[in-house]
């Protein structure tokens, strides 16, 4: 799933491309994709339909576009959602889910392989859409309160990854981010958050703000061709990852080779040196 760095580059691609566009049409290839959108496809092409997109906003992995009537185009990608800019005549990808005409003659296609994601227009949602107003800002949103973040994870009492995960507490990080920055840490993806003291707290998060930045500057991490940014190119992140995907491999801070565990039907990556594995979870 595209995490912050991720939908941060399609948002920015959108910021570059269709603001200031108006909607001229819109077709619904399939109405699987505007699922979310409760008065159906009919109702969303017509909110659409004429309204110019004045911001390109993100709140974790949420992408949305306020339009001027106040209504806003709200976003998710899913697994594998795409957002391409496209002229008209450029060929259809093979999982085209929605076209949006735009007055300069483009298009913003929604392409999505596995239709885990979707979009809908969300009303009166221009400057925070009601339908994410749970989710918590991210670590690179200038109004993040870090202190907040640190009481708020000690009063978790639960492993300090899944408490990354949990987007009511901190948004836009996923599995491949939380490993990254706990390998940066360093820290055992297990470790009770109630035990956390405060400097490994404030290292964690500015390893989460480091490592997010660092793949911002690289495009985001594209595994294989379900992720690419508006314009169909993929980042190159991959290449830099110390802990995601790198079983086996030798730590590149001490050369243990690291491992891979499973974790809430996924996997965990890291090195048994550098982030020694809990006892009785406390540590």
């Amino acid at each position: 799933m595209p995490e912050l760095p991720e939908v941060e580059v399609v948002r920015r691609g959108l910021d570059d491309h269709v603001v200031g566009r108006t909607i001229t049409g819109v077709e619904v290839l399939d109405t699987r994709s505007v699922r979310r959108h409760g008065p159906g496809p009919h109702d969303f092409i017509a909110r659409l339909c004429e309204q110019r997109v004045t911001a390109a906003r993100r709140r974790g992995k949420y992408l949305w576009l306020p339009l001027d009537d106040d209504d806003a185009l709200l976003a998710h990608l899913g697994m594998s959602g795409q957002m391409l800019i496209s002229p008209p005549d450029a060929p259809a990808p093979r999982h085209l889910r929605v076209r949006v005409s735009l007055d300069d003659g483009n298009e913003l296609r929604f392409v999505d392989q596995r239709i885990f994601g979707g979009l809908l227009v969300s009303p009166g949602g221009a400057e925070l859409p009601d339908e994410i107003e749970h989710i918590a800002r991210d670590p690179l949103d200038p109004l993040f309160d870090a202190a907040e973040f640190g009481r708020r994870l000690r009063r978790r009492e639960t492993g300090v990854k899944r408490a990354l995960l949990d987007q009511a507490l901190v948004s836009g990080v996923g599995n491949i981010y939380a490993d990254e920055a706990l390998w940066r840490t360093p820290l055992h993806y297990a470790r009770n958050t109630r035990h956390l003291r405060t400097r490994e707290i404030d290292g964690l998060l500015g390893h989460l703000r480091d490592v997010m930045g660092d793949a911002l500057d690289q495009g985001g991490t594209s595994f294989d061709a379900l992720y690419v940014n508006i314009n169909g190119q993929s980042g190159y992140f991959d290449r830099s990852l110390h802990a995601y995907g790198r079983e086996g491999e030798p730590c590149d801070r001490c050369g243990t080779p690291m491992r891979r565990d499973s974790f809430m039907n996924r996997s965990s990556y890291w090195c048994p040196r550098c982030q020694p594995r809990p006892r009785n979870g406390r540590w």
